[in-house]
């Protein structure tokens, strides 16, 4: 049953690395493009240092730290990251794709520089 569990999440992760880079590939604009790459990615990250993480516990019967670490800082930093590179490339006039329906984050900072402004 260890084997299985270990398994299926290397599997899953590796899915997941898989579509990110497919993702980054084929999807049309920087902001869809970061979103497969934070998104994707860590699910696979995850997924694969989960594994290892297991296979250490079950077979060598050691508690890896530094696997914990890792899984903790890759949940926390790879989303914010994609989404301040994302912000920082829409504030430095990064166009958005012809397919893009809404532009929400537009009238926010409209909202945002009237309010400075006064």
């Amino acid at each position: 049953m260890k084997e299985i569990t270990i398994s299926i999440l290397l599997i899953l992760g590796t899915f997941f690395i898989f579509s990110s880079s497919v993702g980054v590939l084929r999807f049309p604009d920087v902001y869809s493009r970061l979103h497969a790459a934070s998104k994707s990615a860590t699910l696979g990250v995850a997924g694969v240092l989960i594994a290892a993480f297991l296979f250490f516990l079950f077979e060598e019967h050691v508690v890896s730290g530094k696997l914990l670490l890792g899984i903790v800082f890759v949940l926390l930093t790879s989303p914010v990251a994609g989404h301040m590179i994302s912000r920082a490339a829409y504030r430095s006039g990064v166009t958005l794709s012809d397919k893009t329906v809404t532009d929400e984050l537009k009238a926010y900072i409209k909202n945002d520089q009237k309010r400075n402004a006064k």
